[in-house]
């Protein structure tokens, strides 16, 4: 006596999870596992870490949680910070501002900060470092402001 045949659902309902588990056991580890870090070189108290030396270009890098340092900020330019879909500017020396970085035209994130204009590169639209106002078309509305915060020469989302 031979046992009943398995129902087709049952075969690929255990076949995908088969995979699933393969897959799984196949992959890297997704860089969760930390890696080893050096401490810094000892300085004399008051010396500038170097910034081509890479334990101390940690020291020059914006802290846990901040977007970035002053100093990264071009007066009268600004940076995109393409993973975080923000751009901060420095319209002036000293004034900070922040905007999405995604183009109102279509959704593309910006490319280039320049001349005083945020770029899209997919259509050509230019907004203002000032205030996010369109300067150029296609775009027809400003990029939406975004709230930061600037401690000392720390700049942070809100």
């Amino acid at each position: 006596m031979s046992a009943p045949p398995t129902p087709r659902r049952a075969v690929l309902v255990t076949a995908a999870s088969a995979t699933a588990a393969l897959v799984a056991g196949c992959g890297d580890d997704g860089g969760d596992t930390p890696a080893a870090t050096a401490s810094p070189a000892p300085t004399a108290p008051g010396t500038p870490p170097d910034p081509t030396d890479s334990a101390s270009a940690s020291a020059l890098a914006p802290a846990a949680g901040e977007l970035a340092r002053t100093a990264d900020i071009p007066s009268g330019g600004g940076k995109i910070f393409k993973e975080r879909k923000v751009v901060v500017t420095q319209p002036q020396d000293g004034e900070f501002k922040a905007f999405s970085a995604v183009c109102t035209h279509q959704g593309c994130v910006v490319a280039t900060v320049e001349d005083g204009t945020i770029n899209c590169a997919c259509h050509g639209s230019r907004f203002r470092v000032a205030d996010g106002s369109v300067a150029r078309g296609p775009a027809t509305r400003p990029l939406p402001a975004e709230q930061i915060t600037v401690t000392g020469d720390s700049i942070r989302l809100a």
